[in-house]
C-alpha cells in the first residue's frame, strides 16, 4: 500500500506536542514498516526538517508550493490540489494527522480512504481562547473530518468520549490509540543545564507546556510566590512553545518572582531530556489535555509528578501521580509539592505508549480503512 503522509500544516519548532507526536510517529513507521510505501507531501518551507526520512528507501518526499508559515495559503492549498495531487501519485491512503482534510475529496470512483486524527476539540470548551473566526473554522473542520473520514483515531479514551459526544456519527468509525512516548537518555551531563540555567541538579522544579491559558501556568506561578515568600529558593524551569509568553512574563515580574522562574523557550530534545533528568519534581498544572506526553515522560525517568485530574490526565498516568484535587488552590498545590518532595523516586514503564505497538495499532487502522474502500 502507498500511504500519503499530510505534513504541509508542520511549522518545525512551532507546533508543540502535534509536531513531536507526528515525528515520533514517522520514526515508528521508518522503523517498524517494512512492507508500505509511504509519500510525505511536505511544503517549501519545512521540506528540509523532514529531509532525513528520504534517507529510508520506502518514504519518499513530494514538496508542494505551498507554504506552511502561511496558515490561510495552506489551508486553500490543501483543498483545492491535496487529493487530487495525491490520486495522481497513485496513493492509496491518505493520513491525515491534524484536523486538515481537504474538502475536495474526489467523487466515490476513485476515491482515496482518508484516516484523521482528532487530538482534542479545545475550541468546545474554551471558546474564549480563540477568535470567532477560528472557533467556527474548527467546529466545521471537526464535523466534517469526522463525517467524511473513513477513520478517525482520538488518542485517549476520555478524547474519545468527548468528541462522540458532540459528534454522534463518528462512534462507529473512531478507535483510540494513545500517541508514542518516545523516553531515551539524554547522555548530557547536568553540568551543562547547571551552568546554562544557573540551576542545580535535584534543586529545581520542572514543567514543559505552552503558555496556552488551559495550562494553568498562572496559578504554578502563585504557587511559586507563595513559595518565596515561605523561605523556599527552588526555581521553575518551564520550557515549551506557543501561547501567550509576554503575559507570561508580566505575570512573572508583577509577582516578583523573576529570580525563580526560568523560561527556557524552545530547546532540543536532548536538554529538555536532561531538564528531565535532574529536576527534584515535575508539575503540571495544566485542565485540559487530549493527551499529555510531558508526565509520562517524566514519570519513566524516575521522577515524581505533581498534577490535575482534568481530563484525560488521570487515566494517561494511571492514577501513579500525586494529584491536586483543586487545579486553581494554591495552598493545595503547595501541601501536594511539599509531599511529593518527600517520596522517593520511582519508574513506570508505560510499555502502552511504546513506539511499536502504537505503530502496530496504526498500520491496523490504515488496513481497515484501505479494506472498507
Amino acid at each position: 500500500m502507498k500511504i500519503g503522509i499530510d505534513l504541509l500544516w508542520v511549522r518545525p519548532g512551532k507546533c508543540g506536542g502535534t509536531e513531536t507526536f507526528i515525528r515520533h510517529l514517522m520514526n515508528g513507521l521508518a522503523e517498524y514498516d517494512t512492507v508500505n510505501e509511504y509519500l510525505l507531501f511536505v511544503s517549501r518551507d519545512n521540506a528540509e526538517s523532514f529531509s532525513g526520512y528520504g534517507e529510508n528507501a520506502r518514504m519518499h518526499l513530494f514538496v508542494c508550493s505551498a507554504v506552511s508559515a502561511d496558515r490561510a495559503g495552506r489551508i486553500l492549498w490543501e483543498n483545492l490540489h491535496l487529493d487530487r495531487t495525491a490520486r495522481s501519485q497513485k496513493v492509496d491512503l491518505m493520513f491525515i494527522p491534524v484536523y486538515s482534510k481537504p474538502f475536495t475529496c474526489g467523487k466515490k470512483k476513485g476515491k482515496i480512504p482518508y484516516v484523521s486524527v482528532i487530538h482534542d476539540i479545545q475550541a468546545l470548551h474554551y471558546p474564549q481562547y480563540f477568535s470567532r473566526i477560528k472557533y467556527w473554522f474548527l467546529k466545521f473542520m471537526w464535523r466534517h473530518t469526522c463525517v467524511s473520514s473513513d477513520r478517525v483515531i482520538t488518542i485517549s479514551e476520555y478524547c474519545r468520549r468527548d468528541l462522540i459526544a458532540h459528534y454522534a456519527m463518528v462512534e462507529g468509525k473512531s478507535r483510540v490509540i494513545c500517541v508514542p512516548v518516545e523516553t531515551s537518555p539524554s547522555e548530557m551531563p547536568p553540568s551543562v543545564i547547571e551552568e546554562k540555567y544557573h540551576i542545580k541538579k535535584d534543586n529545581y522544579f520542572y514543567c514543559v507546556s505552552s503558555m496556552l491559558p488551559h495550562k494553568n501556568l498562572d496559578t504554578l506561578l502563585k504557587v511559586m510566590a507563595a513559595r518565596k515568600q515561605q523561605g523556599s529558593d527552588i526555581p521553575l524551569v518551564l520550557s515549551g512553545v506557543g501561547g501567550q509568553r509576554e503575559a507570561f512574563a508580566a505575570a512573572v515580574s508583577e509577582l516578583e518572582i523573576s529570580d525563580l522562574v526560568i523560561d527556557t523557550g524552545y530547546v532540543s530534545n536532548r536538554e529538555r531530556d536532561c531538564l528531565y533528568e535532574n529536576c527534584r519534581l515535575f508539575l503540571f498544572p495544566s485542565v485540559f489535555e487530549g493527551f499529555g506526553a510531558p508526565p509520562i515522560e517524566a514519570m519513566r525517568r524516575g521522577k515524581r509528578v505533581v498534577m490535575t485530574r482534568k481530563s484525560c490526565l488521570e487515566e494517561i498516568t494511571q492514577g501513579k501521580a500525586v494529584y491536586v484535587e483543586q487545579p486553581y488552590d494554591v495552598e493545595e498545590w503547595n501541601c501536594k509539592i511539599q509531599a511529593a518532595m518527600e517520596l522517593s523516586e520511582k519508574r513506570y514503564d508505560f510499555p502502552e505508549y511504546e513506539l511499536a505497538w502504537a505503530v502496530k495499532q496504526y498500520l491496523e487502522v490504515f488496513e481497515d480503512a484501505y479494506s472498507i474502500n
